[in-house]
């Protein structure tokens, strides 16, 4: 009997899976509803203003000043829209669980990729939005600090030069540049963001050089056989200030760029697959894989960093598809492609490791993404309910002090040697000396590595439809996808002794019924005909 339930109990949860798995196959081939957005047939990409024509960009600039000089003369308040964003300040105030209001971003946290830049300033700030940011000195308070056109060079001409503290290559032609502006597009964001932690998909995973030509099976959004959108068609801006802060970095739930902004939160024709959004993130049915294109860093040894060849020189290893297997400077790396993501509850808050923080775990967790199944979000508003999202984990391994149990912000970048710049002088004891100095921390000079994990929730390289993930990849018993979450019950993957009976007695019942209910008709039947042989 139990063997006959089973069986039945498979062949009912397998058609029910193959009827859901078709019904998302025929909706894979529909519209989502699309609000707050300018399709591509209809946008105005011509721009506003020719500014080959302008007398003021003609003059010869013998700085980079002078050119964000020559900006803001038309562009006037813009240096104060820019001067109090993140990506002129490299942080923002928000609130951590237990520490209160804390200023947090690139400038001060620290991560288990380049740890931070803290010391290294010059060498870093390739990416910032100014010129100069050498070391503390840096005024952020000067307009003419800004680099407008890092931001708005179409030119594709436009680079900014290898620890030269954020200033232009001497091979760029300002003059050129400065007559070639107009709207970010892929390539202006992705000179940075798609080089984070010192190479091509290194830290995010779901945004690498491919996105710049990508391919719809890549992303759906970005492609350009498709909508060919840019970034800023998602991370809206008004005077400035861009939506959409790094989950990495920041703590609160605000000012995020969210599908549901142009898709809503009923996207789908089938209710059942719109009720999922309750507790599950878009990004973890469209987002199956990431690092379609380019394989991204999954782990990071910084213990293995100083092995120098026999002549006492820095070393680099490649793997067979070009990937950093080892660098001196920098240790032993692996990375991979076609990443299956991993599952985590998350509401939105988060909280960061601080370099003032004492180590009480391990491994320690660089950023910590809260959120439970019992996280419905009623009682803070400004918080949603928690859903399971798709996330990158990044491991590795890096220096802390064994001794006061904090993590250290070593000197990592100089361009001369004695200054206690580990990339040149590779010794930790002085580089950690000179680094936690730098930054106004102590140091017992005692130092060793600690394993830890930082977590990169994904929003890129969104699949087609017809690729996101099926019913049977997360309501099955065997290796589902959601198999790590086990603080809730799931259908077809959890056992419940009170529902699975219940399911037993409705499945046998109902079989009971339909042998009843075809005795009594053939019986009926039986009675009619002799009844009407009688007549």
């Amino acid at each position: 009997m139990k063997k006959l339930i089973s069986i039945v109990l498979i062949l009912c949860f397998t058609g029910w899976v193959m009827a859901d798995d078709e019904g998302a196959e025929k909706d894979s081939s529909r519209s989502f509803p699309i609000t707050n957005y300018i399709y591509k047939a209809d946008r105005n990409t011509n721009p506003s203003a020719d500014h080959s024509k302008f007398e003021i960009l003609k003059q010869p600039f013998e700085n980079a000043h002078q050119l964000t000089a020559a900006c803001l003369s038309c562009h006037t308040e813009r240096d104060k829209e820019i001067m109090i964003t993140s990506h002129w300040n490299w942080e923002r105030e928000d609130v951590l669980e237990g520490k209160g209001k804390v200023k947090l971003g690139k400038k001060n946290i620290l991560n288990n990729f380049c740890i931070g830049v803290k010391g290294s300033e010059a060498t870093c700030t390739r990416c910032h939005i100014g010129y100069g940011w050498k070391d503390k000195s840096f005024n952020f308070k000067d307009p003419l600090n800004i680099d407008c056109v890092i931001c708005h060079d179409n030119s594709g001409t436009y680079k900014k030069g290898k620890g030269m503290a954020g200033y232009p290559d001497p091979s760029v032609n300002l003059n050129y540049v400065a007559q070639s502006v107009g709207q970010p597009g892929r390539d202006n964001c992705g000179v940075c963001h798609f080089w984070g932690g010192g190479g091509n998909n290194v830290k995010h995973g779901d945004l690498d050089v491919s996105m710049l030509d990508v391919k719809r099976e890549v992303d759906v959004h970005m492609t350009t056989e498709g909508e060919d959108m840019s970034c800023v068609d998602c991370h809206v801006t008004e005077k400035h200030q861009m939506a959409g802060k790094v989950y990495a970095l920041s703590s609160e739930n605000k000012d995020r760029a969210t599908c549901v902004q142009c898709h809503t939160n009923k996207p789908h024709t089938d209710e059942i697959l719109n009720d999922h959004m309750i507790r599950i993130a878009c990004q973890t049915c469209h987002i199956p894989v990431y690092a379609k294109e380019n394989a991204t860093k999954m782990w990071w040894d910084w213990s293995s960093a100083g092995r120098l060849d026999e002549d006492g020189h820095p070393m680099h290893e490649n793997d067979a598809y070009g990937n950093h297997n080892y660098l001196s400077i920098k240790g032993n790396f692996v990375y991979d492609d076609d990443v299956v993501p991993e599952y985590y509850w998350f509401n939105g808050l988060a909280n960061h490791q601080l370099i003032s923080d004492k180590i009480d775990t391990v491994p320690l967790q660089m950023n910590t993404l809260y959120g439970s199944y019992r996280d419905k979000g009623e009682f803070q508003s400004s918080v949603e309910p928690s859903k399971i999202w798709p996330v990158k984990v990044h491991r590795g391994k890096q220096i802390y002090d064994t001794i006061l149990k904090t993590l250290i912000q070593p000197k990592l970048w100089d361009k001369e040697k004695g200054k206690g710049a580990y990339w040149v002088d590779f010794d930790w004891d002085e580089a950690s000396r000179v680094g936690m100095e730098y930054v106004g921390q102590p140091y017992s000079g005692a130092y060793g590595f600690i394993e830890t994990e930082m977590y990169w929730p994904l929003n890129h390289q969104v699949s087609p439809a017809s690729e996101s993930l099926k019913c049977v990849d997360c309501h099955t018993r065997n290796n589902g996808r959601l198999a790590s979450l086990t603080d809730f019950y799931l259908p077809g993957r959890d056992r419940n002794a009170f529902l699975d009976g219940f399911g037993i007695i409705v499945i046998v019942g109902a079989i009971v019924g339909v042998i009843i209910h075809s005795i009594l008709r053939r019986y009926l039947r039986r009675k009619c005909f002799f009844q009407k042989e009688t007549n």
